[in-house]
């Protein structure tokens, strides 16, 4: 790991502070906070905002619990993964091959590295969308002179060339991790204030915001894994008996996928190889363990518990229970996109109805003629599930904040999500590249790796469906190699001959590991609920066979040399 000169001098900040008391201590680990917002940058991406999004669409404003308990559960596990670092000093990679086991070791590798490259082209396609539909449209937008394709090939080039100069700051290190800091901590303060700034203003407008019925909404409910939200349930009662149970199917098999892809957004597997990396690149040791833990809980958890809890208020007040735009009436005003899902949606319950054969049976006439035709309860339904996006939310608070404030503000939030997270998914990918190739991550190498997340440049090219609902699917994919890397650090925690004397004891060894079970747990839920909704028994089969190598490889394993010396 690159040294850091500054690293005494922070130590002797810290130490001095704690002398003086909490007060000083604190605004010590203001100023030295680096890691944390690091993994704001990336957790405050494409994936947080779409699940934030279609949370507020199919469930209001009764999912704001969900996205605080996510963080507070990845909160612990990184806690966990940088205490266990900076007491030991070990790159985690290795030490999990040596210690724990090398079939973990490799797999958490290559999940983060496949997570990465998944991820980045959401983020890519995200902030293309954002600058032609939201910031510069006239210039680099369908209306512009250059063209749609032309826009999105000059936006994309810049992206990745910005992107990879901030990237090479990091490289640098001293100087330029600072700097490197300064902006990501800028682009995460861009990002709330925007959203913050659109819930600031929809509580100004009208008759403001239902705030109790917001604060509500943040006591955990699961029983929406199983059936709609309360606001749905008159609206089925409208629908035909015989097809009320296909909408409530329907709406409840969303509200997993969306719910498990908002889990999966607050900490993901890529992640949790950015912590240990991070504060280790900065020269911290154990003298830094609070110090991680605070920043984690500042300038990750803080960020991402105001932004997705802004987005899901904006997109329920607008989005809740309300057919989308134009689509009732049928007279071909509604955006293309909205059409297109529309179009779906009824066909899917058209599906139902006369059976797969016969649908694939009609023609596009009359495939429309029998579409048009179902009840309007039915085309209702299907009017208010539709897949939105950011920027028809900026749309739809246009008359209410006004065009040029929803614009710029969602825009600029929404390229500052995108662009924050590419940056860190390309340090990432440095990071367990250089990992797997046995070499030191930083300088020349770790620059060239980083260019693997670069793929994500396609993503505005090959995805023709919304740029926002992109990230859902991506996030479940994560969601299903969470719980290699949570299980991996919970073995770490307790195995005596990597931590040593530093390894809890007593109660706080009692707490650690009740902390890290339940997150363990949680994240394993949401994997299988994943794997079995997307794979079925082929995923089954795939995870089985994954667990049953590393068990292979466990007894397998010759004796370590301590334990031949002992």
């Amino acid at each position: 790991m690159m040294s850091q000169p500054s690293t005494e001098s922070d130590r002797q900040l810290l130490r001095e502070a704690r002398a003086q008391g909490t007060g000083a201590t604190i605004r010590a680990f203001v100023k030295l906070s680096g890691p944390g917002w690091l993994q704001s940058a990336i957790t405050l991406g494409g994936g947080s905002l779409s699940t934030s999004l279609f949370l507020g669409v199919l469930g209001g404003f009764h999912f704001l619990w969900l996205q605080p308990m996510a963080i507070g559960c990845g909160v612990i596990m990184l806690s966990a993964i940088s205490y266990v670092v900076l007491s030991t000093g070990e790159r985690p990679f290795s030490a999990i091959n040596r210690h724990i086991n090398p079939v973990l070791g490799w797999g958490w590798a290559i999940a983060t590295l496949m997570a990465n490259m998944v991820w980045s082209l959401p983020q890519f396609s995200l902030a293309t969308a954002a600058i032609q539909q939201n910031l510069l449209p006239g210039y680099l937008g369908e209306s512009s002179q250059i063209g749609s394709q032309n826009g999105k090939i000059i936006i994309a080039i810049v992206l990745l060339v910005f992107c990879g100069c901030v990237v090479q700051l990091y490289a640098k290190g001293g100087r330029g991790m600072r700097v490197f800091d300064i902006i990501l901590k800028t682009m995460v303060a861009i990002i709330v204030v925007s959203f913050f700034g659109v819930v600031v203003k929809l509580s100004m407008t009208g008759e403001g915001l239902p705030w109790g019925d917001i604060f509500s909404g943040f006591i955990p409910n699961l029983a929406y894994l199983s059936e709609p939200s309360p606001e749905f349930r008159p609206l089925l009662e409208q629908v035909a008996s015989a097809f009320r149970q296909f909408w409530t199917d329907y709406i409840v098999n969303n509200q997993r996928s969306v719910m498990i892809g908002a889990a999966a957004t607050a900490v993901g597997i890529n992640m949790t190889f950015l912590m240990p990396y991070a504060i280790l690149s900065r020269g911290w040791d154990k003298d830094f363990r609070g110090m991680a833990i605070f920043d984690l809980a500042t300038g990750m958890a803080i960020p991402y518990v105001l932004v997705t809890g802004c987005v899901i208020v904006a997109s329920a007040t607008q989005f809740h229970t309300k057919p989308g735009q134009g689509l009732m009436e049928g007279d071909g005003t509604a955006p293309a996109g909205l059409q297109k899902s529309y179009a779906a949606t009824l066909k899917s319950r058209l599906t139902a109805e006369i059976g797969a054969d016969q649908v694939k049976a009609l023609d596009g006439e009359e495939l429309a003629a029998r579409i048009h035709a179902l009840p309007e309860a039915d085309r209702r339904m299907a009017a208010m599930l539709v897949k939105r996006d950011a920027f028809g939310l900026a749309d739809a608070l246009s008359p209410l904040t006004g065009n040029a404030f929803a614009q710029i503000v969602f825009g600029v939030g929404v390229l500052g999500m995108g662009i924050s997270t590419i940056i860190i998914l390309m340090l990432i990918s440095g990071f367990v590249i250089c990992e797997m190739l046995g070499i030191p991550p930083e300088g020349t190498a770790h620059r060239l790796a980083s260019l693997a997340a670069g793929v994500g440049v396609l993503g505005p090219f090959f995805w023709q469906q919304s740029s926002v609902w992109l990230a859902v699917p991506t996030s479940v994919f994560g969601m299903t190699l969470l719980p290699i890397a949570y299980f991996t650090f919970m073995l770490m925690m307790n195995e005596k001959q990597l931590m040593g004397e530093a390894m809890p004891r007593g109660g706080k060894r009692v707490v650690w590991n009740v902390l890290m079970a339940f997150a363990s747990l949680a994240a394993s839920i949401g994997a299988g609920w994943s794997i079995w909704s997307s794979a079925r028994w082929t995923g089954v089969a795939i995870a089985g066979a994954f667990l049953l190598l590393a068990v292979v490889v466990q007894f397998a394993r010759k004796p370590r040399p301590e334990a031949r010396a002992a």
